[in-house]
């Protein structure tokens, strides 16, 4: 319950996302990219899983990697997709007794060839079934969930969203992490639905520091969030990478500050897999740096 028990602090809690990389090269420059990140110790660091356990074995090589190279509090990622409820099982036990920390449970996004989630014979509909999983057989692992500030693509409404996130959180939750945002308001907004629905674990805003136009048009058909106009135009204005990519850190840097001031419990960054966008946010916003032993 490690993870849960770290958002006691007073000061917000840092936490990264990787994703499995797809080759060995690309596996040896995350855990350099990763040992970047480490400069500012972060509570956590979570991997996700594809779509229909395609990445289950390197998802938990990679952030079974991440914990012994780097001592580091780890979380895996979990999904219903393409799982009944003893595959979900093994992969539990496996992870316990690989000493990983956490499981962020989800429904999980249905693979490219199917439009919509499609329940696993033998498994579960919902998220919420997976988090009681967790709460009665394996209560050893702190519980994540994921919050979406601008409603998940396939909920009808807002409110039937938020009553999906209660079933969660009723379900045995510690944490909620939200679904990357770039308009504040849209956090702030949903904080107080949370709370106006009695919900009490930390919310701990979902943060992506934009890195091209391209990238920010592609994220907001992948995941629905809305993209801020004024932040695309001067991203276009730049005539090269690297001033879209610093406009993007001066974008992020203003939006984590904001966040930091209204109290957020903890930053959880979608890196990427990369470290220079959030490390200059970090280091921009003042965030305490430590001497790090070489990556090995």
């Amino acid at each position: 319950m490690r993870i849960a028990a770290s958002f006691q602090s007073l000061k917000p809690v840092l936490s990264y996302e990787l994703f499995p990389p797809k080759s060995e090269a690309a596996v040896l420059g995350l855990y350099e990219h990763v040992h970047q990140l480490m400069v500012f110790r972060p509570s956590f660091i979570t991997c996700t899983y594809g779509a229909g356990g395609s990445t289950r074995n390197k998802t938990m090589e990679v952030i079974t990697e991440v914990r012994r190279r780097f001592d580091v509090t780890v979380a895996s990622h979990l999904t219903l997709v393409g799982s009944t409820i003893d595959d979900l099982r093994h992969y539990l036990t496996e992870a316990k007794e690989a000493g990983i920390d956490g499981i962020v449970a989800l429904r999980g996004d249905p693979p490219k060839d199917s439009p919509q989630f499609r329940m696993t014979p033998g498994g579960f509909q919902y998220a919420n079934q997976l988090v009681e999983l967790l709460t009665r057989e394996y209560p050893q692992f702190s519980v994540l969930v994921a919050g979406y500030p601008e409603r998940h693509r396939e909920a009808p409404s807002l409110e039937v969203d938020l009553d999906n996130l209660k079933r969660k959180v009723d379900a045995g939750s510690d944490v909620i992490v939200t679904q990357l945002f770039f308009d504040n308001q849209d956090f702030f907004r949903f904080r107080d639905q949370c709370w106006a629905r009695g919900i009490r674990v930390p919310i701990v805003p979902g943060i992506l520091p934009p890195q091209s136009a391209e990238q920010l048009n592609r994220l907001g058909q992948l995941c629905g969030a809305k993209m801020p106009a004024e932040l695309l135009r001067r991203m276009n204005d730049q005539t090269d990478p690297e001033g879209q990519a610093n406009v993007g850190v001066e974008f992020a840097t203003q939006q984590v500050g904001e966040l930091i001031a209204a109290d957020v419990p903890g930053l959880h960054f979608y890196v990427l897999n990369q470290s220079r966008a959030t490390k200059q946010v970090l280091t921009e916003l003042g965030f305490e740096q430590h001497d790090v032993g070489l990556a090995s």
